[in-house]
């Protein structure tokens, strides 16, 4: 018997290496082929919360009565992607696939993979209602149509070609029997650009909406459309994919959940805050002497009343400790600072020894101190509208748990006329609560530049920058460190704290910096900021 080991014939498997650059050729791309690419977690999450800002900007676009691709438009939305760190995307919306040569060109084309595979991943969070669907398909296709009005005349014809959409230009004698229509129905171009545009024929049913719009030339059942309006067709076919593919997510959505951690993250995407981090005050404290002053000045509505609720009952439910006491804390009122606040107010009902048994652990608890050690996070706007505040509480959104008397009654009492209550009420009624928002700070600030109110404390911190109390100063310069260095001081309490109750920051600040000048005029600036100095002579 023959026991030598024969050898078997092996099938070696090709893996055949695809080019980022082949699999994403365009700017813009028919999200038509779910993509199979190996991800972490952690990328898995920062291209959804990625894809939502994204998305977020069109959908505030829209919410402003701003009309789709205008000038105005496309300014905002390009300010937004600058201010939000999207400007990859931004380059998406506004240049051609291949005006980028070298390291720019790489980057377009990882802009590209992550458009692509952040598309698919908000798919599966906004498949599970019709309202959700609604919406992620309405800012999906304003972001296609931006990044499709972006294209040249050659580049569309390549994405055309390449997503086997077969239409052919006109030539030039086709134009030239129908130039007369042509002329009549292109608006805002003149005869010699006319002349110069790609002109398709297609079936009118095709293009509906340019038809209802008189924007293009009908003959014999056929529509003639120019090349910037060819967005109306292959937007078409890119919607069917997007709600076809959502119904398909739909039913993996059970298999996709199986791991915890996408399917809490998932469930919470449409919710989620994607601005800055407040869980930790970076800025200098704040001296709770301080908070009945710029709860008039600083504060937005929901956290204004919350605090003339507490200052005024010396009690507040427990949904309404949490939405103030993390503000607070964001805002750089410390722990010890907080517990006192708490506790002087509560206890005008109460022993002191009540209040510690029952209430002083949660404010350790939410300062990440105790328990699970967790350093939480202030709420948001989307959270806060969220909340359902029941009869007697004073938390969740006033713009929109307040009945319009009411909530009128109250802007009034805060020195709106009422033109500028009408104003505000005009976001109201149609359930812009944010701004709503928005539109107050501009009224109390008497300021002409719109702030996106998206959280409290960016209230807070784009009041206290505007009245000149935050502003980013020099670290090179001298005179800018000793401003700090006093204004600091008088934030922090090394003056009378008593000083502080109802007067004007900027009164402060004005008193600071003449004695800056006063010291920088008889010793220099160097001498007049020593260790030793005493503010409380400043003051006076």
């Amino acid at each position: 018997m023959d026991f030598h080991l024969k050898k078997r014939a092996r099938n070696e498997i090709k893996v055949e290496v695809v080019s980022l650059e082949t699999k994403y050729p365009h700017n813009v791309m028919i999200y038509n082929y779910p993509p199979i690419d190996d991800i972490q977690i952690e990328e898995f999450e920062d291209l959804a919360l990625e894809r939502l800002r994204l998305l977020r900007i069109f959908d505030h676009a829209g919410a402003k009565g701003l009309r789709l691709l205008s000038d105005d438009w496309k300014e905002y939305v390009n300010a937004e992607l600058s201010r939000e760190g999207l400007r990859n995307y931004l380059r998406l919306c506004t240049t051609s696939g291949g005006s980028a040569t070298g390291a720019k060109h790489e980057a377009d084309i990882q802009t590209r993979r992550r458009d692509y595979l952040s598309h698919f991943i908000l798919r599966l969070a906004y498949c599970r209602s019709e309202d959700l669907t609604r919406w992620f398909i309405g800012r999906e296709m304003e972001y296609f149509k931006y990044k499709f009005s972006a294209l040249s005349g050659p580049e569309i014809k390549q994405f055309l070609e390449t997503n086997n959409f077969h239409f052919q230009p006109l030539t030039e004698s086709q134009k030239d029997e129908i130039k007369d229509g042509l002329y009549e129905s292109t608006a805002g171009q003149s005869v010699t650009k006319i002349e110069l545009l790609d002109f398709y024929k297609v079936p009118f049913t095709q293009v509906l909406d340019l038809v209802r719009g008189r924007r293009c030339y009908l003959n014999a059942g056929y529509a003639y459309v120019n090349t910037h309006d060819l967005v109306s067709i292959v937007g078409t076919k890119q919607q069917d994919e997007i709600e076809q593919g959502l119904q398909a997510a739909k039913l993996l959505i059970d298999d996709v959940e199986a791991d915890e951690r996408i399917a809490r993250m998932l469930k919470a995407l449409h919710t989620s805050y994607t601005g800055k981090d407040y869980t930790v005050s970076r800025e200098i404290a704040v001296p709770i002497e301080s908070l009945d002053q710029l709860s008039k000045t600083s504060m937005p509505l929901c956290m204004r009343i919350c605090h003339e609720h507490i200052r005024t009952q010396h009690h507040i439910k427990h949904g309404g400790r949490m939405q103030y006491g993390l503000f607070l804390k964001g805002i750089g009122v410390t722990l010890e600072d907080s517990i006192r606040f708490w506790r002087d107010e509560f206890s005008k009902k109460m022993d002191v020894d009540k209040f510690t048994r029952s209430y002083e652990y949660n404010i350790h608890h939410n300062y990440g101190k105790k328990g699970s050690m967790v350093n939480y996070s202030p709420y948001s706007c989307l959270k806060i509208i969220k909340e359902m505040a029941a009869p007697g509480d004073c938390h969740g959104c006033p713009y929109k748990a307040l009945d319009q008397t009411t909530l009128k009654s109250k802007l009034t009492s805060y020195g709106l006329s009422p033109s500028a209550c009408e104003e505000v009420m005009y976001f109201v009624s149609r359930g812009h609560y944010q701004f709503a928002c928005g539109k107050y700070f501009m009224l109390t600030h008497n300021s002409q530049t719109e702030v996106a109110i998206n959280h409290p404390n960016t209230y807070f911190e784009e009041s206290q920058n505007l009245m000149g109390n935050r502003q980013k100063r020099n670290p090179s310069s001298q005179a800018s460190q000793a401003k700090s260095k006093i204004h600091q001081n008088l934030i922090k309490g090394h003056a009378d704290r008593s000083m502080l109750m109802g007067q004007d920051d900027d009164e402060l600040w004005r008193i600071a910096e003449s004695q800056e000048r006063a010291y920088q005029s008889q010793k220099g600036i160097s001498e007049a900021f020593d260790d030793d100095l005493d503010l409380t002579e400043i003051v006076d």
